[in-house]
């Protein structure tokens, strides 16, 4: 079809008032629409949407309704105007007012002379025609919005239309901020449990270093995440022992963290039982496999530290074996076998080894040997045995190390390191 000139003899001039009053209304749909479209705090966006529209075609009162599909009703979230109703104020979906029938059959209804329409809720007493429109996005309703002149039909056809294709953009923007808000209180609400579970995972560590005449006992525990799967423990017995615990339970998160709580649990019960290493994981193992969801494990070193003797008898569940350094030279303490905790049953060895004056006895998580530099290099057990050689050695020591190794970046996995030193 062929497009007649603007300044054709035909055409309507420019300065004709009806062709003033279109352009003028448009701008105004483009301007409220330009504003609306970059907001995504529901609330501000309700009450700009209101001003806006208030203002740009003098209403008397104008209000936006949300659909409660639960409930089947429509809730006022913003509103100008109104000295009847306030933000709250709910209407039945096809049972009460002009809203309520608009959001039921997804029509615009339009009211020349409210006076005479069944469906008209009296509000202002100066109002006499009034439209309601539903705010779609696709077939889905979110809402209805309403505006009130104190003029008998002063709603247009053509006004009509423009207020429809702003009604559109409300709908998507008002559904965007909806999403945006929804999301944000889930994201919310996800980081409040994180920190719950984080200070509950902390709690359950060691509050401070066992205090034992002629040795240095601490432990360090880094999630990878808000809570882990890693964790240590200091368990102390009647006649001046210590049992000394480092586990890794598979997995990272909230579910790692709950199979430890559940694994440390167990442990420390059978520990107070004063059984022998080997016994204990044998105990423990015989519960994980009957009560651990398949494919979850757990890999543990238990020891028993007896002061008075200067030793430690471990028993090793399918952990890193532990670190010994003694005259400033390192070697790994193995045990002849011991699969991890809760994949099958079996038995678990036990060793002895005699901890000298100026010893080092070291417990770590993969955590510490797999973290990756730049160029995706694993810190290795060579590494950390050169630096738990080192007298100032430490837990935290050892965990800067790996950090400085990984140019700042934190561990992917959780990271824990025990460390006890026999005083010379």
């Amino acid at each position: 079809m062929a497009t007649v000139p603007i300044n054709a003899s035909s055409a309507v001039p420019l300065g004709h008032p009806h062709i003033d009053w279109q352009v003028e209304s448009l701008q105004k749909i483009q301007n409220a629409a330009q504003k609306i479209s970059s907001i995504l705090d529901l609330d501000e966006l309700i009450d700009n949407i209101i001003d806006e529209v208030s203002n740009s075609f003098g209403l008397l009162e104008s209000s936006v309704y949300l659909h409660d599909e639960s409930n089947a009703e429509m809730v006022m979230a913003g509103v100008h105007g109104c000295t009847l109703h306030s933000k709250g104020f709910r209407l039945k979906v096809g049972k009460e007012g002009m809203i309520g029938y608009v959001a039921s059959t997804g029509q615009m209804r339009y009211a020349p002379d409210v006076s005479k329409d069944p469906y008209y809720i009296a509000c202002e007493p100066t109002t006499s025609s009034e439209v309601a429109i539903p705010l779609r996005v696709g077939e889905r309703l979110v809402g209805v919005f309403s505006a009130s002149h104190p003029d008998l039909d002063a709603f247009p056809r053509q006004q009509l239309r423009l207020l429809q294709a702003l009604c559109d953009h409300m709908a998507v923007a008002i559904h965007n901020a909806r999403r945006f808000q929804s999301e944000r209180d889930q994201r919310e609400a996800m980081s409040r449990d994180a920190e719950e579970a984080r200070a509950i995972q902390q709690a359950l560590l060691p509050k401070s270093s066992p205090y034992v005449p002629g040795f240095a006992i601490s432990g360090l525990s880094i999630p990878a995440r808000a809570v882990g799967g890693d964790w240590y423990d200091f368990i102390p017995f009647p006649d001046g022992r210590w049992g000394i615990v480092l586990a890794d339970v598979s997995g990272k998160g909230t579910a790692a963290a709950l199979l430890m709580s559940a694994t440390r649990g167990m442990l420390r019960s059978l520990a107070e039982a004063c059984c022998t290493p080997s016994e204990v994981l044998t105990k423990l193992n015989s519960l994980l496999v009957e009560d651990f969801p398949a494919g979850k494990f757990v890999t543990l070193v238990y020891a028993v530290l007896d002061p008075a003797n200067r030793s430690v008898t471990f028993a090793n569940a399918g952990h890193l074996p532990p670190l010994l350094v003694q005259d400033q030279q390192a070697r790994f303490l193995e045990t002849e076998h011991g699969l991890p905790l809760g994949l099958s049953c079996g038995d678990y060895s036990q060793s002895t080894v005699e901890l000298p004056p100026g010893s080092r006895l070291v417990f770590y998580s993969d955590g510490i040997t797999e973290a990756l530099n730049p160029g995706e290099e694993e810190y290795g057990l060579d590494r950390l045995a050169r630096h738990v050689s080192c007298p100032d050695a430490s837990a935290v020591s050892v965990l800067d190390d790996v950090r400085a190794f990984a140019n700042g970046v934190l561990p992917r996995d959780d990271a824990s390191a025990v460390f006890v030193k026999v005083m010379s």
